[in-house]
């Protein structure tokens, strides 16, 4: 019996982690601040607009943005001829960048409410952006583990870097499906979150 360790970092950024192969994904999330400024409603929106995080997706700053790393890497064992996972880890890095307002001590009621509700619906925002990778690391770890054995370990990687990137592809898909209702829904939903929670604060 032969055990070959092998990175599949080629489609996944490269993480060297072993483990045993009943571990589950070994996931980390934090979280980064950037300042804003304005007294108004539309000095927020302009803040936003110019101090928010550049996505390379889209090309254009956002009042939130979550970055998404993923990595990892498979053990393959040679035995009577055949090639078999030995092991799979797979590794996931968050980091959720949210808008901090330097000025909401000496804002008005009315505008203190409207980003309350504001900053409460983008940090919901980009921690479903981290619940979706989330659950992509977890299928794509249950799926490498469950990889029939093959006639050769190259065969074998072929099959790993295969499913990698089948399910990267799909969470990419995901990711893109749900800024996009968000977007569409954004007017009013935030109409029924400040109705809401007004008659929260009024009950």
């Amino acid at each position: 019996m032969r055990r070959v360790h092998r990175l599949f970092g080629a489609i996944l950024v490269s993480c060297v982690i072993s483990a045993p192969a009943s571990a589950e994904p070994a996931i980390s999330k934090n979280y980064s601040y950037f300042r804003i400024g304005g007294r108004t409603a539309e000095d927020l929106d302009k803040e936003l607009e110019k101090r928010g995080p550049m996505t390379r997706a889209s090309g254009h700053r956002h009042p939130g943005a979550t970055e998404i790393k993923f990595g990892g890497d498979a053990t393959y064992v040679e035995k009577g001829g055949n090639c078999s996972i030995g092991g799979a880890r797979v590794t996931l890095r968050t980091r959720i960048i949210l808008p901090r307002w330097s000025n909401r001590g000496r804002a008005s009621d009315d505008l203190r409410f409207i980003w309350d509700t504001l900053s409460a619906d983008i940090k919901r925002h980009e921690e479903r952006h981290a619940e979706i990778a989330r659950n992509h690391a977890r299928q794509l770890e249950r799926e490498l583990l469950a990889l029939p054995s093959q006639t050769s370990c190259d065969a074998l990687e072929k099959r790993v870097a295969d499913a990698t990137r089948r399910i990267l592809e799909a969470h990419d898909r995901e990711q893109l499906r749900f800024d996009q209702v968000e977007a569409a829904n954004f007017d009013a939903r935030m109409m029924r979150l400040l109705q809401y929670r007004m008659k929260r604060n009024t009950n």
